[in-house]
């Protein structure tokens, strides 16, 4: 059945049209042309790809990692769409093999019977991490990596696990091409990395770090560490949390003009919408105050804010002009873990789910036709 849809703003992707009539037919868009609005077809403000967002670890009610099921998937799925993103990767943290190849089951399983969702995979966070960098990780399940446990992982994470984050600097040469060659993206995080270091790992094939400057090497001018690195290396994408919190305002920018087409943007949400005050696994626990997770040694456990959030800080504080922005919700977490042929673009052929929004950035919405 064709659906039409009318858009004073159109936000592609890659730029920006005005005033364009948008038709789809059984969920791919067919035609895209210029037109004044048409009696009986909606129409909208601003009309933008689906956000998706690579790194969010729990919904409005559950955490991936202390509940690796497939209610919490759809909790995070769920909570994702009402807050206006369209896609994810539910995120599960260092833990237990066990739990990880558990999350990878839940999301294999959610998958197959929701072919239809924006959940397009997990994010494996850990837990090949620097101890010095574990941030919130528990330490009883930081470690380093073994060829038999790597094995496993990729073995039962096939088509499932889309982005895998390590401390390279913890791993041999051949252990990271192990990953590399099995077509999950590898992110450098949690890290303690030198400059050397992390350029070896970005010559050897990672493109990717995560949430830039959060849990990595800072940069100083005699041991510039990964983020130094990640600023001298132009492949190499940066997604960060923008929300005042993770990382001040000042540094986004700094980084905003470095990284340029590179730097994109992540929720990393502990939870969405505020509603978990109280949080503990294991010996992991948060405790929200003032807009921010944090645990009883101190360290931040996550953020409290969506991706549409993190698109109006960016707007309204950082200063990123409002296509850019969209962007980085968009096209280029889409590009950076490989999936830009299938979304993150409002072109021909691609999937008929929308994120529409107001000029306000207040009233993000989830449109699928």
């Amino acid at each position: 059945m064709s659906v039409q849809l009318f858009a004073e703003n159109l936000y592609t992707g890659t730029g920006l049209l005005n005033n364009q009539l948008v038709t789809t037919e059984y969920g791919k868009i067919e035609n895209i042309e210029a037109s004044a609005p048409k009696e009986g077809v909606r129409s909208v403000k601003n009309l933008a790809a689906g956000l998706f967002d690579i790194h969010i670890n729990g919904g409005e009610k559950f955490h991936f990692t202390q509940k690796a099921d497939e209610e919490t998937i759809d909790d995070i799925y769920q909570a994702s769409v009402r807050s206006g993103t369209a896609y994810v990767f539910p995120t599960l943290i260092t833990s237990p093999q066990e739990n990880i190849l558990k999350g990878i089951e839940a999301t294999r399983n959610y998958q197959q019977k929701n072919p239809g969702s924006g959940v397009l995979g997990m994010h494996l966070e850990g837990p090949f991490l620097n101890p010095v960098k574990r941030g919130a990780h528990l330490a009883a399940f930081v470690r380093k990596p073994q060829n038999a446990e790597l094995e496993e992982i990729i073995r039962y994470g096939k088509d499932v696990i889309r982005l895998i984050t390590i401390a390279p600097e913890m791993f041999t040469a051949d252990q990271i091409q192990m990953l590399l060659d099995s077509g999950i993206t590898v992110s450098a995080g949690h890290s303690n990395a030198t400059y050397d270091e992390a350029a070896r790992a970005f010559s050897q094939g990672i493109r990717l770090v995560t949430h830039l400057y959060n849990a990595m090497s800072a940069f100083g001018h005699r041991q510039p560490g990964l983020v130094g690195a990640t600023f001298d290396t132009e492949s190499v994408y940066a997604p960060i949390i923008i929300d005042g919190v993770h990382s001040d305002y000042g540094a986004a920018s700094v980084a905003y003009k470095i990284k340029k087409d590179k730097l994109f943007l992540i929720s990393d949400a502990l939870f969405l919408g505020e509603k978990v005050t109280e949080f503990q696994w294991e010996e992991f626990d948060a405790h929200l105050k003032d807009g921010r997770y944090t645990n009883s040694d101190g360290n931040l456990a996550g953020a409290t804010i969506a991706l549409p959030d993190a698109i109006r800080n960016a707007v309204k504080i950082v200063g990123i002009p409002l296509q850019e922005a969209i962007e980085m919700a968009t096209i280029r977490p889409a590009r950076a873990v490989g999936l830009s042929d299938r979304i993150g673009s409002v072109a021909i052929g691609y999937p008929a789910v929308f994120t529409t929004f107001d000029d306000n950035l207040e009233n993000f919405e989830v449109l699928s036709l």
